[in-house]
């Protein structure tokens, strides 16, 4: 919820937006992740954050089990609950940061320690990309809608209490960032529905959408246009491709199935060499 309210805010500040969570094991207290994502421009990248830009953290114990500032850059800046000032936090990394006692402002305001509008104040605080006014209307729009207006109000103050409490310095960066192993697949154990061929294994359908007969590219409005003069035949585009719609032939060109592909232009987002292009409408080449 902080990270769409805060997409909102960046919004409602004439930005473009994304956000999205992550979730782990969906038990109450587990950790877990959402993302951000604010530009000038229209965002097209769809993947997770890895090297973040600013980092919030809404309970300081994370530090001790997660390595939530792995990827931060060292011009980054962080955000964190805290009843520390900036200077006595170890984030692993040294970076400028805000704290403030989120915690104690939700009691205060919303009577209960749930923290993710509280942030949001100290947030608007260490970044230009949205003002504490534009964080207070997503909060209110947000919040109310769901709560109604007396929550809203509450969400709303517990922010602008944040914003003006928030003690903003640089934290010490001296604590190891512990890296986890991470599995990433090789080319031979991509999941099913991804980069496979439409086929069968053991009576269940896989390929594009599982659905041999469900033709899903009349829902595209742009379509990509392949330039094999420019390819370098990398296959960044048939690994990535969601729908598994392109396919490899022989001399590792490629070949689209338009029966198939939503346009979500995920391909020419990672072609390195401009090789596909977005041209609007339902075409084929």
């Amino acid at each position: 919820m902080a990270a769409q309210a805060f997409a909102e805010a960046a919004v409602l500040s004439g930005h473009h937006a994304q956000a999205f969570p992550y979730f782990g094991a969906e038990r109450r207290g587990a950790p877990v992740r959402a993302f951000a994502r604010v530009d000038d421009a229209k965002i097209t990248i769809k993947s997770q954050i890895y090297e973040p830009d600013l980092v919030v953290i809404l309970d300081e114990s994370l530090l001790e089990i997660d390595p939530v500032v792995d990827g931060l850059k060292a011009e980054g800046r962080a955000v964190v609950n805290t009843m520390k000032g900036p200077e006595e936090l170890d984030l692993g990394v040294s970076v400028d940061c805000a704290a403030v006692d989120a915690s104690i402002i939700a009691l205060e305001t919303i009577k209960a320690p749930i923290v993710n509008t509280a942030i949001l104040g100290a947030l608007a605080r260490m970044t230009d990309l949205v003002t504490i006014e534009a964080v207070k209307q997503a909060i209110s729009d947000r919040f109310g809608e769901k709560l109604g207006p007396q929550a809203a109000a509450a969400n709303s103050l517990a922010a602008e209490l944040a914003y003006q409490r928030a003690k903003v310095g640089r934290c010490k960066g001296e604590r190891p960032i512990v890296q986890r192993k991470v599995w990433l697949p090789d080319w031979e154990k991509v999941p099913p529905g991804v980069v496979l061929a439409q086929d069968s294994v053991e009576g269940v359908a896989i390929g594009p959408g599982s659905s041999l007969t469900n033709f899903t590219g009349t829902w595209r409005t742009v379509t990509p246009r392949y330039l094999k003069e420019k390819c370098i035949r990398c296959l960044r585009c048939w690994f990535c491709c969601p729908e598994g719609c392109i396919k490899r032939q022989p001399d590792d060109y490629e070949k689209w199935d338009y029966r198939y592909c939503k346009g979500c232009g995920i391909c020419s987002n990672v072609c390195p060499v401009q090789a596909i292009v977005m041209e609007k409408g339902v075409k084929e080449w």
